[in-house]
């Protein structure tokens, strides 16, 4: 696939003497949204954590932009690291700061611009998710929709090729889920940026995946790649009752 924007090669995820993946191999095409999904400690965030280095691989490799961020060190690690942007599940942001201050900390981090610069930056990603008016507010004055978009507009600080996030609609109502999954939309086509979300919310996997990776706990590994709707409807049950939610 010439035009991968990832390639994870042969995973095995795990902590300590647990494996929880093994031999996980795909590839995300630059500017897709792939949605990970599956039943409940089948490794969703675990495979994600281990995607953007935040957890050591046991084997394989997972790289971006053809550069492996499973094994990479010092200035070649940053030099990935500043290719992505996360979003946590709980948003992540620091309470003490400013949601302005928030946006700021990866060009503090990562360039060289001025402190003038890094605001003005900072101002046009909250513009992007609509939060330009609540720049001076904490974060506990927002809502939790206003600070999962917060959290957005942080891990759009630099630009990121890819941008990960982890449970978006977690703890959000129907209507504030649905606008997230409007926005994600809006930010994938308007900036072509090219989206992983772990997510078990069917109404966002339909309305923003190109493709969904289906992980299963009892094999720890990929159940199966494809479109939600060829996913709905597939000769497997365990893929077509978690689509129907039935447990299995």
């Amino acid at each position: 696939m010439s035009d991968a924007i990832i390639q994870v090669k042969q995973l095995q995820c795990g902590y300590g003497d647990r494996i929880i993946l093994r031999d996980v191999s795909f590839e995300v095409r630059k500017g897709e949204i792939i949605t990970i999904l599956g039943g409940s400690g089948c490794g969703k965030s675990t495979l994600l954590k281990h995607m953007i280095g935040l957890l050591p691989a046991r084997q394989g490799e997972v790289l971006i932009g053809g550069e492996d961020i499973i094994h990479a060190l010092g200035e070649t690690r940053q030099r990935i690291l500043a290719r992505i942007g996360v979003m946590y599940q709980s948003g992540a942001l620091f309470g003490s700061l400013s949601v302005l201050e928030n946006v700021m900390l990866p060009l503090a981090e990562y360039t060289a611009l001025s402190a003038e610069a890094r605001e003005i930056v900072a101002r046009l990603k909250l513009r992007l998710v609509g939060l330009e008016a609540y720049a001076d507010f904490l974060p506990s004055a927002l809502s939790g929709g206003m600070q999962k978009r917060a959290a957005i507009a942080r891990a759009l600080a630099l630009d990121p090729q890819v941008l990960f996030l982890d449970e978006p609609s977690a703890g959000l109502d129907p209507i504030t889920a649905a606008e997230l999954d409007a926005l994600i939309l809006q930010l994938a086509h308007s900036l072509h940026t090219t989206f992983i979300v772990v997510t078990h919310e069917l109404a966002s996997i339909f309305s923003i995946a190109d493709r969904a990776i289906m992980l299963d706990k009892e094999t720890q590994g990929v159940l199966a790649i494809a479109p939600p709707s060829e996913l709905a409807s597939h000769s497997d049950p365990r893929i077509s009752h978690f689509f129907n939610r039935h447990i299995y």
